[in-house]
């Protein structure tokens, strides 16, 4: 979902379903994770922040025990009655919002028809979590229009179990929580085992941000992603055989691995490898920005990348190009893959005097790669104003 006009959804929802009053229009974002990767499904610790882009939710009761759906960049439309089930025939986007719906009429909170039209600026399978923004947004938009209202950390839980349950991507929590509760301009340092979580603001008064597009996208449910997190539990069922303490790979350590390695078939001490390395290094990056120490959080992004690409197993060759054209100019402190990988995006630190410069190679990259829109396309951006998740008066500012 790209293409909408800030405000289109309201208006395409009057067009399509008929004028009626009460319609509430909802937004959230969706994120860029900065470090701490794979880690999430392991009851790991992550680093996302929300971007500037999002999905926009415009919903409003109907007197009919009926569902519309309308997608308005896709100009798609899926009606089926209120009480809906997963295993009915449904187009993909759909999938998440009937989820949400169907998770709020088991808890009696929706209880008449919904006409809902959706759209956004997150581009669709980029690792930057068009379909957690897109359950946020939903939810948001339901609370206004039924009238109540969920604590911030379960209305990102409820949304993660649309995300297994509906879309079949068995991921953790981290993008649900990123786009309900994260802050511009702040990391929000995540704790996926207790859901705790705390802002952390970002030091960029000279230094930014800048993600790549690399068009080459996937669909997680029928990657390798799933492939994974079973990789990962089979580890722990061989780990916890002699450490019955141990429930997930956040309760191994470096000293476990190297005692118990000769346990371990190599592929599966390299997916251990990579999460237990992955957690040490969100731990140290939130010390980094604390400190203001950009040069080292930089190092850490670096080698998060290499470990996703060598031991966990998840970039790509144009992933690869576009982390290496990145390194090799002037003023960048560090790069990597950020999302679960298989394609989409990458995130780069860099001075802000050295960001036209790579912008402009990676560009270049990407067109020696064969996307021949890569700058008009808007393929590399600077981080920059994120927004809040939230109600929205006319489609444009969020309330108070």
């Amino acid at each position: 979902m790209s293409r909408v006009s800030e405000g289109r959804v309201a208006s395409a929802l009057s067009e399509r379903f008929g004028r009626a009053p009460g319609a509430v229009v909802a937004r959230a974002p969706g994120r860029v994770n900065l470090i701490g990767e794979h880690t999430d499904y392991n009851q790991g610790l992550v680093l996302p922040t929300p971007v500037g882009r999002y999905l926009e939710v415009a919903a409003r009761a109907t007197a009919e025990r009926r569902i519309r759906l309308l997608a308005v960049d896709l100009d798609a439309t899926f009606e089926t009655d209120l009480c809906v089930a997963p295993s009915i025939s449904r187009p993909g986007w759909a999938s998440y919002v009937l989820g949400v719906m169907e998770s709020l009429q088991y808890r009696g909170l929706l209880d008449a028809g919904v006409d809902l039209a959706l759209g956004g600026t997150v581009p669709r399978g980029a690792g930057l979590s068009s379909s957690a923004a897109l359950e946020t947004a939903t939810l948001l938009a339901l609370e206004g229009v039924f009238g109540f209202e969920l604590e911030p950390v379960e209305a990102a839980r409820l949304c993660h179990q649309v995300e297994e349950r509906w879309a079949g991507v068995r991921c953790g929590i981290m993008d649900q929580m990123a786009s309900r509760l994260g802050l511009p301009d702040h990391g929000l340092r995540i704790d996926c085992r207790d859901f705790g979580w705390r802002q952390i603001p970002l030091p960029l008064s000279d230094h930014a941000f800048v993600i790549t597009d690399s068009r080459s996208h996937r669909q997680l449910s029928g990657s390798a992603f799933n492939e994974r997190r079973r990789d990962c539990e089979e580890a722990v069922a061989i780990l916890s055989q002699d450490i019955p303490s141990i429930t997930s790979l956040r309760d191994v350590d470096e000293d476990i691995l190297a005692e118990n390695a000769d346990q371990l078939p190599p592929r599966i001490a390299r997916r251990c490898r990579h999460v237990v390395a992955e957690n040490d290094r969100v731990r140290e990056a939130e010390r980094c920005l604390i400190a203001g120490d950009l040069g080292r959080f930089g190092e850490l992004m670096t080698a998060s990348h290499e470990s996703l690409r060598d031991d966990y197993e998840v970039s790509s060759p144009r992933l690869d190009r576009l982390v290496d054209t990145a390194l090799g100019m002037p003023g960048v402190l560090g790069s990597r893959l950020t999302g679960a990988g298989f394609g989409g995006c990458t995130v780069t630190l860099a001075r802000r005097d050295a960001v036209p410069a790579l912008r402009s190679a990676l560009e270049e990259e990407l067109r020696q790669c064969g996307v021949a829109d890569a700058e008009s396309s808007g393929a590399v951006w600077q981080l920059g104003p994120a927004i809040r998740a939230g109600i929205v008066d006319d489609g444009a500012v969020p309330l108070p």
